[in-house]
């Protein structure tokens, strides 16, 4: 019967069932025991408390966080830097010969006297910086810290040769030290030298990442008039930086190029969004003063310049407050802040900061021509970048010597073998000079161009590139010109 087949329908369970092997009965016997021992385990397991999971390690404190922007080269939070700046002033009189703190209490004053327009602590960071030199150690990297502060300094004191010479020195002591190239950028950018700009760039790119790097490549860029590359990157260092401080500096800085090209709600946008997270941020206060203006929204404007000036009194924001006065027929408080203007460059100068650029724009247009060529003559031989001869040019224009101003605001608006940045104010003044030197067509295109960059860039001088536009007419209907006789 073994081997008789299974009709179908035929029930499984009435089947008799073979005995089973004492090896099988063994195992399924032991898997059993297992299953109930670890089923014991796990429920004491589940008995016992949980094991206190470790806390995560604690944010860093405002000292910690200010100390690691300032060594990295960007912005910190005022309160982050009051904290630093007392802890070691508080270590160096405990320690005197501490080279580190020295060099770190240098650079930490030279951001502090940047972010608040205080030019008095531009000497004590000299003072602090040099004495770092003096005492250092080896084995550390004081020296270089010190260094860069120096180059630092020199940068904010507009010193670009004593910046660049500071800043050589530093790569020559320490090549892979990332945070010394962007001091060079700045410092070969205000001599002109846009080649080594350039080459300086593309050296930090190879070192380093990130948004202060962003940031860096963004400014060379829009030097470069490549405002669309300029802009991403300056996005990407917003979207990636960790602190609000350093955040808030790079959409203030998108906030200038947006403005630049004439993008007043984009630029609002953006210097709101940077006084939000960073309410110490007075260049985005003065930046939301142009846009504003730019919108018609004037006494909102006037309150937001006159707010940047009192946290960060700077000759910028004065000139820039008159010229909003002055085109509102305000003359008198026009008068007001030009004064103001020269008792600041007068502060500045006291703390070895050079205003000759700001100075000889201001007398150019509202005080006295020649004055303004002198003091621009001057600045062209010490630092010849493109911000000066378009100054230059200007200040000889206004004092009746067109010949050479031309000279100088072709320099300012050649894209071949200066800057390239594309400039509203820059081909105002070439336009104007132009129309002056009777060469209709040419100011024509200059005059279009300004007002096409930014048909807003400035309260005074667009409704003057508007009339003189007008005043030169449609061009001529005339046949192009041919090299071939009648």
């Amino acid at each position: 019967m073994e081997n008789e087949q299974r009709s179908p329908g035929t029930s499984l369970v009435a089947e008799p069932r073979q005995r089973r092997s004492p090896v099988l009965r063994r195992v399924l016997i032991g898997a059993v025991a297992g299953c109930a021992v670890l089923g014991g385990l796990l429920w004491l397991l589940w008995l016992l408390p949980e094991e206190p999971r470790p806390a995560p390690p604690p944010a860093p404190g405002p000292k910690a966080q200010a100390l690691t922007a300032v060594t990295a080269g960007v912005p910190a939070a005022l309160p982050d830097l009051a904290a630093l700046i007392g802890d070691r002033e508080t270590r160096v009189r405990v320690h005197p010969r501490d080279a580190r703190s020295w060099a770190v209490l240098g650079s930490a004053y030279v951001e502090q006297g940047r972010r608040t327009g205080d030019t008095l602590y531009y000497p004590k960071a000299e003072e602090a910086l040099r004495t770092a030199l003096k005492v250092r150690a080896r084995g550390n990297d004081a020296n270089a810290v010190a260094m860069d502060g120096l180059a630092a300094l020199a940068n904010e004191r507009r010193d670009f040769r004593a910046a660049r010479t500071w800043g050589e020195a530093a790569v020559k002591a320490a090549p892979r030290r990332w945070t010394t190239y962007p001091l060079l950028i700045d410092a070969y950018t205000g001599l002109g030298d846009y080649k080594a700009t350039r080459r300086t760039l593309d050296k930090l790119l190879e070192l380093h990442t990130g948004p202060a790097v962003m940031a860096r490549a963004a400014a060379v860029y829009r030097d470069r008039g490549w405002r669309e590359d300029a802009a991403a990157q300056l996005a990407d260092a917003a979207a990636k930086a960790t602190a609000p401080a350093e955040q808030a500096a790079w959409l203030e800085r998108a906030g200038e190029l947006a403005w630049e090209r004439g993008d007043r709600e984009v630029a609002l946008r953006h210097f709101e969004a940077a006084v939000r997270l960073d309410p110490d941020q007075r260049e985005a206060l003065a930046g939301e003063g142009r846009a504003l203006a730019a919108l018609g929204r004037t006494s909102e404007a006037l309150n937001a310049y006159q707010v940047a000036l009192a946290k960060q009194p700077t000759p910028q924001y004065a000139l820039e407050l008159g010229e909003l006065y002055e085109s509102l027929g305000l003359t008198q408080a026009a008068r007001v802040q030009y004064d103001t203007l020269r008792a600041l460059a007068a502060k500045d100068a006291a703390a070895g900061v050079d205003d000759e650029l700001v100075l000889g724009v201001f007398e150019s247009d509202h005080g006295d021509a020649q004055d303004a060529v002198r003091r621009l003559r001057a600045e062209w031989t010490r630092q010849p970048g493109i911000p000066v001869a378009d100054a230059l040019g200007w200040a000889l224009h206004r004092a009746g010597q067109d010949a050479e101003a031309l000279k100088f605001a072709s320099v300012a608006t050649d894209r071949v073998h200066g800057g390239g940045v594309r400039d509203a104010l820059y081909m105002f003044h070439r336009g104007m000079i132009e129309r002056e030197s009777e060469k209709d067509a040419s100011a024509r295109r200059h005059l279009q161009e300004a007002l096409q960059i930014n048909p807003y860039f400035s309260p005074l001088r667009v409704p003057s590139a508007q009339a003189a536009l007008a005043a030169l007419g449609e061009p001529p209907n005339e046949p192009p010109p041919t090299d071939r006789p009648g």
